[in-house]
């Protein structure tokens, strides 16, 4: 294993096997609600899926702050950030990155999957470079220095009408993200995993030339 790999969790390996449309069938089955981040959040890199456990971050912008103070605060952030999950940030701001090639540099070498912002990323060919994969609203080449601090680690934060609970999964591709409870993510990721198998053989069967609609009525999924 090299310093920018980190063992993954049961649940992640499995659920990143699923994509976003079966596990939101299956949430949607559940009688589950308001689990899909805002569409305007979009990857960097679509081609690359995220997935995993997630530790928040929460801040506010502050333009008479300190710069030395926020690169403190900033780079004490990195330094509690937890291999094998998610970096997770509602900044409640929309004029300044949330992620650059040094912080996604450190992130990656400790072991982070990825990051998630509502707000803005900047040095966007550097993070395509280190494959880190950034989910983010816009860019811009304006930091935090002297601008931002964090007021909350490991907290709950709502993302549009989501909330993101420390420990919550999400899972997200071309499609969009969704956001897994962490008491059902076992329940949900075997139950997504069990109805792709049944999609496969509901595709079989119409390939084989059954009727779509009989095919619905067999298998109970379309």
């Amino acid at each position: 294993m090299t310093d920018t790999q980190t063992a993954l969790d049961p649940i992640t390996e499995r659920l990143s096997t699923c994509y976003s449309g079966v596990v939101h069938d299956v949430m949607r089955a559940m009688g589950l609600a308001n689990f899909i981040l805002p569409r305007e959040i979009a990857p960097l890199m679509p081609e690359k899926t995220l997935c995993g456990p997630v530790f928040t971050i929460e801040g506010c912008s502050d333009e008479t702050a300190d710069p030395h103070q926020t690169l403190l605060d900033w780079t004490g952030l990195l330094s509690k950030a937890k291999p094998g999950h998610i970096w997770v940030s509602q900044p409640h701001d929309d004029t300044i990155a949330q992620m650059g090639e040094l912080s996604a540099e450190t992130l990656q070498r400790k072991g982070v999957l990825g990051c998630v912002l509502d707000g803005g990323a900047r040095d966007t060919h550097f993070l395509m470079d280190l494959g880190f994969q950034t989910w983010r609203r816009f860019h811009t080449p304006r930091d935090v220095v002297g601008r931002w601090r964090p007021t909350g680690f490991d907290v709950p934060i709502h993302i549009g009408d989501v909330l993101i609970q420390p420990g919550d999964y999400l899972l997200g591709d071309r499609d969009g993200m969704v956001r897994v409870p962490r008491a059902l993510a076992a329940e949900v990721t075997e139950k997504s995993v069990e109805a792709m198998q049944t999609e496969n053989k509901v595709r079989t069967a119409i390939l084989a030339g059954t009727d779509p609609q009989q095919a619905y009525l067999q298998y109970g999924k379309f």
